[in-house]
């Protein structure tokens, strides 16, 4: 086992199953924008850069109308339904007891505000020394000034810091800050994309950690 001092997690697709939630917030501002829904799993497969670099993906070349119209839209709805459908993967609860003694920091692209909303409504923000959103910092995913930032913090050795998440820039921002690369692979990011990054470790899910960390 790996002794880890400092545990940087992502929030959709790795603490939380939202896929559902993102789509249908999507799929209606597409529809406000008189443009075709998309199947879920198209929209998930843009996840992970924030809200308006996924608005402007799934609009792609047929934007009727702004950007900026159609990703206002998109948080007007997706900000009153973020929680229908939304929940903790299993296991979390469990891993985030197992690992209470070590330090944890939520860093998402999703906007600080919201995450904190989801993550008290769920039931683990108290789990976490903070939560770090894309407007939080003058740095977003995959910067390493973010765990730079957070190592000196928390007086954290880079090479005891890992980086739990679902998407590309997870694996991109522990391999650009020198820490662990830890990538869960049932999540909302594409298990062979991921595979090509080559992180660090792979697990099929969450509960693993408990068998790689200590």
């Amino acid at each position: 086992m790996k002794k880890i001092d400092l545990m940087v997690f992502d929030l959709d697709g790795t603490l939380i199953d939202s896929g559902d939630d993102l789509a249908a917030a999507v799929n209606y501002a597409l529809k406000e924008m008189s443009l075709p829904a998309l199947d879920r799993d198209v929209i998930t497969g843009f996840v992970g850069d924030g809200g308006r670099k996924l608005i402007e993906r799934s609009l792609g070349d047929g934007s009727n109308g702004s950007l900026a119209e159609a990703y206002n839209r998109f948080m007007s709805y997706y900000t009153e339904h973020s929680l229908e459908r939304t929940c903790l993967y299993p296991g979390v609860t469990d891993i985030l007891r197992h690992f209470e003694g070590t330090i944890k920091v939520i860093v998402t692209n999703k906007q600080e505000g919201l995450s904190r909303t989801i993550a008290r409504t769920l039931g683990i923000d108290m789990k976490f020394e903070d939560i770090i959103g894309r407007d939080s910092t003058p740095y977003k995913k995959p910067d390493s000034a973010l765990i730079t930032m957070l190592t000196e913090r928390y007086e954290s050795d880079i090479q005891k810091t890992v980086v739990v998440g679902d998407g590309w820039n997870d694996i991109k921002l522990a391999k650009n800050s020198g820490a662990i690369s830890c990538t869960l692979l049932n999540g909302l990011g594409p298990r062979e994309r991921l595979l090509e990054l080559h992180p660090d470790f792979v697990c099929e899910d969450i509960t693993e950690l408990k068998e790689l960390f200590c």
